[in-house]
């Protein structure tokens, strides 16, 4: 609330300060009357002054300015029992619409018994078009991305049957291995695929992430769920899809080899899922309590999945280490210097499959 102890000078403030408001700005009496309007107002909405200096703010145009709502907040303002602020209302005139975003304020000169109201307006029309126009646009990407990800979805259980019938009917064992192998991945990539599209808010929970995972890799690869099992122990670390795929498809390369080679002549055995980080330093090992290896992954034949393990690493800037586990062999993908083991988190084993 403005005071000044002379109500002349408090008119003449209110007065020029009208006059050199670049926004549309009205000085209204207590009838609500037009004591003065800025030059921009009668820009903005195209009216002449010798048609609104003195008229009622509501007879204003061809009536447009007469809403309920608005009438009766200046008039709550004028008694000190309401103050316009960002009041935003429709201003229909001449079969359009404009958005309006209106601020009212008393003005108190003292003494003087007369109320005046200082009104000033911004058009935001066409930020509000925009703002439509934007979630218009949101949606319908949003519908375009589902649509998208229900055909990448069947697209990869198609290529995952034709690969399975393919495998089925070769003769070679070579042949049918590369195109088990080659189904195995592509659904590890359904699966990824689908984590992806159930995550809504750009992040993925790892834990239950690895989990769903290595269960799919377990339903299409283990065939006597007593004899082989998989494991994830993890932390409640979330990640950028983009990490999490990267770190998904580490995850089945490495337990898909396990699965391969740790366990000959139907022999017994787990493998192991963990990941645990602490700050910005994470550390991933997938292990088995298998026959074991004495090369490293590094040092292996380059194959289709170790080559894949080592890309991914470096995109990630890990360190890939391969060790015997006595039994078995575990590989670690470390991100930077990881504590030791008396700073491990907690986690029991989830078993998966």
């Amino acid at each position: 609330m403005n005071r000044t102890r002379d109500p002349e000078v408090g008119l003449n403030l209110a007065l020029a300060i009208v006059a050199s408001s670049y926004a549309p700005a009205l000085l209204l009496d207590e009838s609500m009357a037009v004591i003065a309007a800025s030059a921009s107002f009668y820009r903005a909405f195209a009216l002449s002054p010798q048609n609104v200096a003195g008229q009622p703010l509501f007879q204003l145009g061809a009536g447009e300015w007469d809403v309920p709502q608005l009438r009766s907040l200046l008039r709550a303002t004028l008694s000190d029992n309401a103050r316009i602020e960002a009041y935003e209302m429709d201003l229909k005139r001449a079969g359009a619409s404009r958005r309006l975003v209106l601020n009212a304020q008393k003005l108190d000169y003292g003494n003087d018994e007369q109320g005046r109201l200082l009104l000033t307006i911004s058009d935001v029309t066409e930020a509000r078009i925009s703002e439509k126009v934007k979630d218009d646009l949101l949606r319908e990407k949003a519908i375009l991305l589902q649509e998208l990800q229900h055909r990448v979805a069947n697209s990869l259980q198609i290529i995952a049957s034709v690969l399975m019938q393919s495998a089925r009917r070769v003769q070679s064992e070579e042949t049918r291995n590369h195109l088990r192998d080659a189904h195995n991945r592509v659904m590890s990539i359904a699966t990824l695929q689908q984590q992806l599209v159930v995550s809504r808010l750009g992040d993925i929970e790892l834990r239950s992430y690895f989990a769903q995972l290595c269960e799919s890799l377990g339903a299409s690869m283990i065939h006597d769920h007593d004899q082989l099992s998989l494991t994830v122990t993890a932390d409640d670390t979330r990640v950028k899809a983009d990490i999490s795929v990267s770190l998904g498809l580490i995850v089945t390369e490495l337990v898909i080899n396990a699965l391969k080679h740790a366990f000959p002549d139907e022999r017994k055995g787990t493998i192991a899922v963990d990941y645990r980080s602490k700050g910005q330093d994470w550390k991933l090992s997938v292990s088995d309590d298998g026959v074991g290896t004495t090369k490293s992954l590094l040092g292996a034949t380059p194959g289709l999945g170790t080559s894949v393990i080592i890309a991914l690493a470096s995109q990630l800037e890990a360190i890939v280490k391969t060790e015997a586990a006595n039994p078995g062999t575990k590989v670690s993908i470390t991100h930077t210097e990881f504590p030791g083991p008396g700073e491990a988190v907690p986690d029991v084993p989830e078993k998966v499959a």
